[in-house]
């Protein structure tokens, strides 16, 4: 599936509600479905900077291709990130690099989130790009 196809998805999926509410527990659905991540990881290296919460983020590269897993100490953030990752993860660094996130303005997220999620989920996104452009860099 293409980013696009994904994002599409991720549209369709949060078109179904039109109370704010009912999006935000299908975040926080969302974040609940997704895999824990291995207290391994949890370190300050994977922090992301710039989110209130604490978000933890783990790229692995494997066969050209990027792979995410996250935690948050946050409900809805854990949902923004799974969203996030079910969108770019399985990718190559040159797809995450282009791709334009446009499904964040389509489901009204950024409307949606206070100014301090707004700045994490940002944060989020810079950090997943930040991995692509470091494993581009390598492939070249």
């Amino acid at each position: 599936m293409t980013i696009n196809e994904a994002q599409d998805e991720v549209i369709e999926e949060f078109a179904d509600f039109t109370d704010w509410m009912d999006k935000y527990q299908l975040l926080i659905d969302l974040g609940n479905e997704q895999q824990p991540l291995d207290d391994k990881y949890k370190t300050e290296d994977n922090l992301i900077d710039g989110c209130q919460s604490r978000v933890w983020l783990q790229a692995d590269y494997r066969d050209g291709r990027l792979y995410f897993t996250a935690e948050s100490d946050a409900l809805i953030v854990k949902g923004i990130i799974a969203l996030l990752i079910r969108v770019l993860s399985g990718h190559t660094p040159q797809e995450i690099i282009d791709a334009d996130l446009y499904f964040i303005d389509r489901i009204g997220l950024k409307d949606h989130l206070s100014p301090t999620r707004s700045n994490g989920l940002l944060a989020m996104v810079k950090q997943i790009r930040m991995y692509a452009v470091a494993y581009n860099i390598k492939e070249e």
